[in-house]
């Protein structure tokens, strides 16, 4: 560099990274302006010369920070992201600093030995099967698809056929049994996979969410050969659970596989307080869940968790002769993810739960729904306003117009999620829910504490108050 020193240049970065943090509270929950004006202020044409490093980072700075998000402030309820904290965004910006490559452990031992010990620590901190083998993907997204590529695999050797070596065509054909209101992400990782979205066997849920174990026991019963059950820890609008302690011996009874999806609710098993909500889950094949909510890590960090270690190698292996072997006591990173190439993200893993143990993970959990059961019932005090789910995790969902026709509660909906963004107090966002439209609340920011829950819910009630004394024919 021929502008400053690489010191300079990081604390200038830094230095602009700590103010954003620094006034997350203060400013609007909300991004200044749109995808459009993003799109207008990054807008030019190809730079033909180079431009000097400090000025590079003050220039995306200014053009990129109009359009964030407060997505790592107390009031973002928005979805359901974690707060990225400090102590996690440090160790992420050693590894990018570090430039490590963190596909093989004889490149970066350091990396793969930080991804094997925090391994260690997750399935220590959820309670799961100490055998378990941990891939470390971008998300839960991922995570999924890593989960049920194992999955398919092992069901498929079961009954004599080699997926990994022949591919699909000729195989036989693999039943999927999974409830209706499994996030998107799971349908889109069997997708990926092959399954499709229109063969899978969709099970009736209730009014939570939760596969309904009499429709299950039928389903099951009509399955012949290789089977996958997917499964749900934290249902995305109601945070429920299935009831694993009944579903898994039924799944067990006709040789299927079974996956849950714990992209968030999967953390219950750090707490003493919650972790009855996913009794039984540890009896599953396998899990996934995400790092970059509950337990705070930057983005993009998720855990592929299972229990059949072989199962897991041979779905994601990837070998070349110009890559080290390994041996007995040897992990390397590449062998349970579909990457190669990849950042470290054991860093920053390993860097949280240091930093918070498992007491500090606990408490935080049990302090989220303790706020958003306290937000709940502030809603539910309010003329007009109901909350649809009982209130178990850190999830629930809003409707405005409560006792008025459903199409003019839906507009009502609309229009108080509307104001209450375009307030800037607080955030949170719409979603339809049983073809009726919702307001969903997910308390999941490590900066999140008491005082704004009660500030957000205020708002939430302000943005209602504005918006009813608006509507034609108000009460």
């Amino acid at each position: 560099m021929d502008d400053g020193s690489v010191r300079d240049l990081f604390r200038r970065a830094a230095d602009h990274a700590a103010r954003f943090r620094d006034t997350i509270s203060d400013r609007q929950q909300r991004p200044e302006v749109s995808y459009l004006g993003s799109l207008e202020a990054f807008r030019e044409p190809l730079p033909e010369d180079g431009a000097g490093g400090p000025a590079v980072i003050d220039d995306l700075v200014a053009r990129a920070e109009p359009g964030l998000h407060a997505m790592t402030g107390p009031r973002f309820f928005g979805w359901v992201i974690g707060g990225s904290h400090p102590v996690g965004v440090a160790a992420d910006w050693m590894a990018g600093a570090w430039g490590q490559n963190a596909g093989n452990h004889h490149a970066t031992p350091a990396a793969a030995a930080a991804e094997a010990v925090a391994a260690d620590w997750l399935l220590d901190l959820l309670d799961l099967p100490r055998e378990s083998s941990v891939g470390f993907a971008t998300g839960a997204t991922l995570a999924n698809f890593v989960c049920l590529a194992a999955a398919r695999g092992a069901v498929l050797r079961r009954v004599g056929w080699d997926a990994e070596a022949q591919g699909l065509f000729g195989a036989p054909p693999v039943t999927v049994l999974i409830g209706d209101d499994a996030h998107a992400t799971v349908f889109s990782a069997l997708q990926f996979l092959g399954f499709g979205h229109d063969r899978l066997v969709r099970l009736k849920t209730d009014d939570m969410g939760r596969i309904s174990a009499s429709d299950f026991a039928e389903a099951a019963a009509r399955v012949s050969g290789p089977s996958i059950v997917i499964l749900q820890a934290g249902q995305i609008n109601t945070g429920a659970f299935d009831d694993f302690a009944a579903l898994i011996p039924v799944a067990r009874r006709i040789g299927a596989w079974v996956h849950v999806d714990g992209a968030f609710g999967l953390w219950a098993r750090a707490s003493p307080a919650k972790r009855a909500l996913a009794e039984g889950v540890d009896e599953a094949d396998s899990w996934a869940t995400d790092g970059h909510k509950w337990l705070q890590t930057p983005y993009d960090c998720g855990y592929a968790i299972i229990r059949d270690e072989e199962a897991h190698r041979r779905a994601m292996t990837i070998a070349a002769s110009y890559l080290p072997p390994s041996f007995s006591g040897e992990r390397d990173p590449s062998h349970f993810v579909p990457e190669l190439s990849r950042r470290a993200r054991g860093f920053a893993t390993w860097a949280m739960i240091k930093h918070l143990g498992r007491q500090g993970i606990a408490a935080m959990v049990e302090r989220h729904c303790r706020i958003a059961q306290a937000m709940a019932e502030r809603l539910r005090s309010e003329d007009g306003i109901a909350v649809l789910n009982e209130v178990g995790l850190n999830q629930f969902m809003v409707r405005f117009g409560a006792g008025r026709p459903d199409e003019e509660a839906d507009r009502l909906t609309q229009q108080t999620v509307e104001r209450l963004q375009a307030d800037g107090v607080c955030f949170a966002g719409g979603a339809t829910w049983r073809d009726r439209k919702v307001m969903r609340v997910s308390v999941i920011s490590w900066l999140t504490d008491d005082r704004a829950g009660e500030v957000a819910a205020d708002a939430m009630i302000a943005a209602w108050r504005a918006v009813r004394s608006a509507a034609p024919g108000r009460r």
